[in-house]
């Protein structure tokens, strides 16, 4: 019947594409070192880790965009937050990666609980708003941190270690520990989206009314949403700061914010491949056309606009399409 909201799980042909395509794509990743070794072009590396960190990071934004309908303009606070939380611990003597995971996730699922419990009473542009405010009041407390750098950031002399062992310090150490962290997160964030709870956060999307009208409380599977997300994005902080080695409040700004919501709408709203291959595509694609001219943002913002424009869902609907899955 027109209008009625269903909350019924995905088809199983979609979800069969969507899990072969990221095994594949993962297999890939790992593969990476290896053949960056072979080729001898390492720095690759560099700029593979930097683009699966942002999709850790945008793959809990798509939960809240692509699933909830929730457009978060300070989705970076978390991303900075995380990575702040590693700094300042590993400034003041813990190393114990446990300890400062524990420490990222319980920071930031409290500061999500705080800002989404406010933020998730508005919706539209005023929720897009208010995500921006908290955004940028963090990273003003953070320039504030004049024990810490202020502007000038943290500077990391030593990197976390894993029971004793500084794995963290090794290139392929680090490089796999990530691309670990991100696959964890693309299989628990499918789990998620096809559980009822997952069924429930589309819905409402859909159809507020309805859903709340069915006895779901909206508000609350939102507010969940938007904690997971900030703990996925805290952790993603924590894996920035091992890889850079630095620390600074630009972490936390807003155009970074805006670069992890163009991952998820290029890649593909709603899919977990689709913030992956976004983050992937942009820092890659960034990185190509910086090095043959200065004025490469000219090139790569009508290509953002094309993309937008005539592929539907993004880089993952154009693969389908391509592959003849549509």
């Amino acid at each position: 019947m027109t209008g009625v909201v269903q909350i019924r799980p995905v088809s199983e042909r979609g979800i069969s594409n969507g899990i072969w395509f990221g095994i594949l794509l993962f297999a890939l990743l790992a593969l990476s070192p290896t053949l960056a070794q072979w080729t001898g072009e390492t720095y690759l590396l560099t700029l593979i880790m930097k683009a699966m960190i942002l999709a850790t990071a945008a793959l809990s934004l798509d939960l809240l965009i692509g699933r909830g309908g929730m457009v978060s303009f300070g989705h970076a606070a978390f991303l900075g937050l995380g990575a702040y939380v590693t700094g300042i611990a590993l400034t003041e003597g813990i190393s114990d990666v446990i300890t400062i995971l524990a420490m990222v996730i319980a920071t930031s699922g409290l500061f999500a609980l705080i800002t989404g419990a406010i933020s998730i009473r508005t919706s539209g542009v005023h929720f897009i708003m208010i995500t921006l405010a908290f955004g940028q009041m963090l990273f003003f407390t953070f320039s504030s941190l004049s024990k810490y750098g202020g502007d000038d950031g943290i500077s990391l002399w030593d990197l976390p270690e894993l029971f004793g062992t500084r794995v963290f310090q090794s290139g392929h150490g680090l490089y796999y520990s990530i691309l670990i962290i991100l696959i964890l997160t693309w299989v628990f964030l499918g789990r998620l989206a096809d559980s009822r709870f997952g069924r429930v956060l589309r819905a409402a999307k859909e159809n507020e009314l309805r859903v709340a009208t069915m006895g779901y409380r909206v508000y609350h599977y939102r507010l969940i949403a938007y904690v997971i997300a900030g703990m996925i994005a805290g952790v993603a902080g924590f894996l920035f700061a091992c890889q850079a080695e630095f620390v600074s409040p630009a972490t936390a700004t807003w155009p970074r914010s805006g670069d992890l919501i163009i991952m998820v709408v290029i890649g593909g709203m709603g899919t977990r491949n689709g913030a992956v291959l976004g983050a992937l595509f942009l820092v890659l694609t960034e990185e190509i056309l910086s090095s043959y001219t200065r004025d490469w943002r000219l090139i790569f913002g009508p290509m953002l606009v094309l993309i937008v424009l005539f592929t539907k869902g993004g880089l993952t609907g154009f693969l389908d399409l391509a592959l003849g899955r549509k």
